[in-house]
């Protein structure tokens, strides 16, 4: 994987190239895990889900559900905010024909852990993907047979929520796999859990 980012700056100079940093505030409430940067979308501009069609729906329905303010842009001076939410990945650097091998996999687990270590407010994760599901249930503690990926599923574990969502890529929209307003639902109870436990609160 670091040749791969190697020869990409050397293709690409002027793209970021680099493991990409989480996007949001450590104490939001919300955190959403995605697969590895995209060669075209995070991986060139820096900031996930940034650059690319999975970031148009993305942040769109973080938008639409208030877990973003301002204008997407496509790029990362364009002003956007998270609200209570942050924005990160299972894989942290581009993988080749962005499909990370299981060693590239386990190997950024445990930036993934840390940085759910370190989100004191969290109550609920949104993992965009199998693979994300996956890696994420490691960090949890949770065996799969316990909570089985499906999209729209939620599975809890403590005071924590798990909410599983197709990946919101154009392979996956372009073929029906996922639709928007399938994206949108798992965001819509992501929205009235929060809210939920703020008026109980």
């Amino acid at each position: 994987m670091v040749s791969f980012r190697e020869e990409a700056r050397l293709r690409e100079p002027t793209w970021f190239n680099s493991p990409v940093p989480s996007f949001g505030d450590p104490k939001a409430r919300l955190l959403i895990v995605g697969l590895a940067p995209g060669m075209q979308g995070a991986n060139r501009t820096g900031r996930p889900f940034t650059g690319d069609y999975a970031g148009d729906l993305l942040y769109a329905t973080l938008l639409e559900y208030g877990f973003a303010k301002g204008v997407y842009q496509a790029r990362p001076d364009d002003g956007l905010t998270l609200i209570d939410c942050r924005i990160g990945n299972a894989v942290s650097c581009v993988p080749p024909q962005n499909k990370p091998l299981p060693v590239e996999i386990n190997t950024c687990r445990r930036y993934l852990a840390a940085k759910i270590e370190t989100m004191q407010n969290l109550h609920a994760i949104v993992v965009l993907g199998r693979v994300a599901h996956d890696t994420t249930l490691k960090v949890l503690g949770l065996r799969a047979a316990e909570a089985p990926f499906a999209h729209g599923a939620v599975h809890r574990t403590g005071a924590l929520k798990l909410y599983d969502s197709y990946h919101c890529s154009r392979y996956n929209t372009n073929t029906g796999v996922l639709t928007p307003d399938m994206f949108r639902s798992v965001f819509a109870a992501v929205r009235a859990d929060l809210d939920k436990r703020s008026a109980g609160s």
